[in-house]
């Protein structure tokens, strides 16, 4: 049975645990994440969590690997630059929704079941596709340096589109007398109406993976 808080039965579990301290990074970041504010989330005391997950540490690892749980695994069914295409963009909607967990993704030392399988299917489908162990290497951490620089920049912008982008590009034209090329690059294509920072994603996704693969080329 749950543990019973101020009237109220928390239903607590590893799971649920998890459960909000995701959701209360996505609402706060990292920086600001404490059990404390976890266990104030979730309607109960700091170590009633422990009794379900050993620390915070373990929290995080968890964490990690539910992200790379929502990440879809490149498909078997198709060559591999389409395969790992369709990985990156699913790996750049995932972090959109978890801005705090691109600089996590990859730092931790105890890597979760759903982690490891990630990085066995983007193995498997780089091998696959014929690249040797060299190229494999090479298209995996120019990839997802690409996927996490790529969603650390789109995460801190602070506007990527729409009417938030149009008000904020049309507030900094007014200073840029002294920077022609910037004024103009304002003017002339951020303030274009549909400009969307993230449409730069699949393209330069796009030039990554024709190089790998002219790379790959014997």
């Amino acid at each position: 049975m749950g543990e019973t808080v101020r009237g109220r039965r928390t239903g607590l579990s590893a799971e649920a645990v998890i459960d909000g301290a995701v959701a209360l990074a996505d609402r706060i970041g990292m920086e600001s994440f404490t059990i404390r504010r976890l266990a104030e989330a979730l309607g109960t005391r700091p170590m009633t969590i422990y009794h379900h997950v050993p620390g915070k540490e373990a929290i995080i690892d968890a964490m990690v690997d539910r992200v790379f749980s929502e990440i879809d695994r490149p498909p078997t069914d198709v060559p591999w630059t389409r395969a790992m295409r369709q990985r990156c963009q699913s790996a750049r909607r995932v972090l959109a929704r978890h801005p705090w967990a691109a600089p996590l993704m990859e730092s931790r030392t105890n890597p979760g079941p759903e982690t490891l399988g990630h990085h066995e299917a983007v193995l498997e489908c780089l091998r696959g596709g014929g690249l040797s162990w060299e190229m494999t290497a090479h298209a995996y951490a120019v990839l997802d340096s690409y996927v996490y620089g790529f969603a650390l920049e789109e995460a801190n912008l602070p506007a990527t589109g729409g009417e938030e982008m149009t008000e904020l590009a049309t507030a900094m034209a007014k200073s840029l007398g002294p920077y022609p090329h910037l004024a103009e690059f304002t003017t002339e294509h951020i303030l274009r109406p549909g400009y969307d920072f993230g449409a730069e994603f699949d393209f330069g996704l796009d030039l990554i993976l024709a190089g790998l693969e002219r790379a790959a080329t014997p």
